[in-house]
């Protein structure tokens, strides 16, 4: 049975829609975000549009330029690295701590969020993938204890998370993930060593780094651009007739806008023409 999903406000269907055709790779690094175009295309008006584009933006897939709107985000190599390397820093000290102070309570939620993470990756569901495969890493974060640890592990993976959505070839066979190494860690864990924990975490997310990295140059080699030596831009939003279907292994698996923001949006708004 699908998941049917029940939106309470017209700002989280913005959000959750530009979200999943982000994820789903519907649009391109770089593609402008209009406003007007947007509201019209979903039946909404312009502000939750913007309530949404400026949450994407705080999860790093948008950026808000003054005067200009709205671009999907297009991190560049060398932002790529640096975040990493951050990152690093934080979860290996994270699991350094962790690997002492670990309990039964958190063993559990790793040992689940393995099998849920699993299951994503069989099914080619990146939305999931990325939910669990955050709950694997906030668990160890949370596992050590030092609650201002957390939250900066937490909102670090939300921007390395970006580059997975935009870079990280998860749709291809012959580049899925696996739980291999978290299986790993959470064994290392379980036996509180600390210096393999550490080891092994350090491995993971150089790894990590070094695949999106090697994706995104090869993405910016492959992409045909445009007079202004930008990346062509479709229309690809609701209500548009989509450039380009949904990927075929992707489950869309959610409810439209309620009826109501639609009839209201209708009564309340002119249908100005799409902007390109």
């Amino acid at each position: 049975m699908k998941e049917q999903k029940i939106y309470t406000t017209s700002s989280d269907y913005a959000y959750q829609e530009l979200r999943h055709q982000i994820i789903t790779k519907q649009l391109k690094p770089g593609q402008r975000l209009p406003e007007v175009s947007l509201a019209v295309r979903m039946g909404v008006s312009r502000t939750p549009v913007r309530e949404a584009l400026r949450r994407l933006g705080t999860e790093g897939l948008v950026n808000i330029i003054p005067n200009s709107g709205a671009r999907l985000a297009a991190p560049t190599q060398r932002e790529i690295e640096d975040t990493f390397l951050v990152r690093e820093q934080l979860e290996v000290l994270a699991i350094r701590l962790a690997a002492e102070r670990i309990d039964d309570r958190h063993l559990r939620r790793l040992e689940e969020a393995m099998i849920e993470e699993a299951r994503a990756i069989d099914e080619k569901k990146l939305e999931a993938y990325l939910e669990v495969n955050e709950s694997f890493h906030t668990t160890i974060a949370d596992a050590s204890g030092n609650k201002v640890l957390a939250k900066l592990v937490k909102d670090i993976i939300v921007r390395t998370n970006a580059y997975v959505v935009f870079y990280d070839p998860f749709y291809q066979i012959e580049t899925v993930p696996t739980v291999d190494v978290h299986r790993e860690i959470l064994v290392a864990l379980r036996h509180h060593d600390v210096e393999k924990c550490v080891k092994l975490m350090k491995r993971h997310l150089k790894e990590a780094a070094a695949g999106i990295n090697q994706s995104q140059s090869q993405s910016i080699a492959s992409a045909p651009e445009n007079d202004a030596g930008e990346a062509p831009e479709e229309s690809t939003f609701p209500g548009a007739g989509f450039s380009s279907p949904p990927h075929p292994s992707v489950s869309r698996d959610r409810a439209s806008a309620p009826a109501f923001f639609t009839r209201a949006t209708a009564f309340l708004m002119p249908q100005f023409p799409a902007l390109t």
